[in-house]
């Protein structure tokens, strides 16, 4: 086999899913971000070019910022729930306390994972019912109906409640991440910690963390990036509603181009959310020296 043959072949195995890629993620960025420049509807037939007018436009948008802030939530609240709480509840999964009980209560935390978010959405909708919903029942059974509420329908708790659902959906996976992680650690760090007379939370915090940063640092990627993106979650449980209060970028953006027919402007928040999730996920990876060697 000639020389030349062999440096063919490794491109040849590249190109589908480089062509992949190029069809479907970067020729639909360069396009979105070419229509940012244009005045259209969906259905008009000519585009009037207007600059960076639209570019403008983000800044004195408010709803931009209301949108922006609530994204900023999502992904700080994500990051503590999946990526803090989810390796503690990992770690206590791989505990030999937890041994007999692990497989069953792994497939119980992944069960959400691979539900619908319209099924999701729908029972929480029943849960969160002002009238008969779960929650509230439960707060009058304990006796503090007076903390019940409207929960989707109160500017100040729908993003939260919007926020909860999801952490509830999404906690099984990364933690299913993490145990996989743990379970790779070899287990004399353990032993010999053991030896020493280390107890379990400092073996958790000397060993466990340090033996998972890796996978710790693509879980708050994911879960960051995801929450810059989020949209059926919110649009599904309110809407982005009541008013703006739980509007995300993703839904206001969804709202611009099929609902106020402003596709010009819906690209250009389409263009802010892309380079928010780039800027985030090229200073992650330059923080944490991801695929470096030590």
């Amino acid at each position: 086999m000639s020389l030349k043959r062999i440096k063919i072949i490794p491109i040849l195995f590249l190109l589908p899913s480089l062509l992949f890629l190029g069809v479907f993620v970067y020729i639909p960025l360069i396009q979105n971000f070419y229509n940012s420049f244009f005045d259209f509807s969906v259905f008009s037939q000519v585009k009037e070019f207007v600059g960076f007018k639209h570019f403008v436009e983000l800044f004195n948008d408010k709803v931009i910022l209301i949108a922006l802030i609530n994204n900023i939530k999502y992904a700080v609240i994500s990051v503590i729930f999946q990526v803090f709480i989810a390796l503690v509840l990992a770690a206590i999964l791989e505990d030999r306390l937890f041994r007999k009980f692990a497989p069953a209560l792994r497939v119980i935390y992944f069960i959400p994972v691979m539900v619908s978010i319209s099924v999701i959405a729908l029972l929480f909708s029943f849960i969160y019912n002002p009238q008969m919903g779960l929650l509230n029942s439960f707060l009058e059974l304990i006796g503090l109906e007076e903390l019940g509420k409207p929960w989707l329908g109160n500017a100040g708790t729908a993003i939260y409640s919007v926020i909860a659902m999801s952490q509830w959906q999404s906690i099984g996976f990364i933690t299913m991440l993490f145990i996989v992680a743990i379970q790779k650690i070899p287990k004399e760090l353990y032993e010999a910690a053991e030896i020493d007379g280390a107890g379990k939370v400092r073996n958790f915090f000397s060993i466990t963390v340090p033996q998972v940063k890796e996978t710790m640092f693509v879980n708050v990627l994911i879960t960051v990036t995801g929450s810059i993106l989020v949209f059926n979650e919110p649009y599904i449980l309110t809407n982005g509603g009541p008013g703006v209060s739980s509007m995300t970028l993703a839904v206001h953006m969804y709202q611009l181009g099929f609902f106020k027919d402003n596709m010009g402007y819906a690209s250009a928040v389409a263009t802010l959310i892309f380079l928010l999730s780039a800027i985030f996920a090229i200073t992650q990876i330059r923080i944490s020296g991801t695929g470096k060697d030590d």
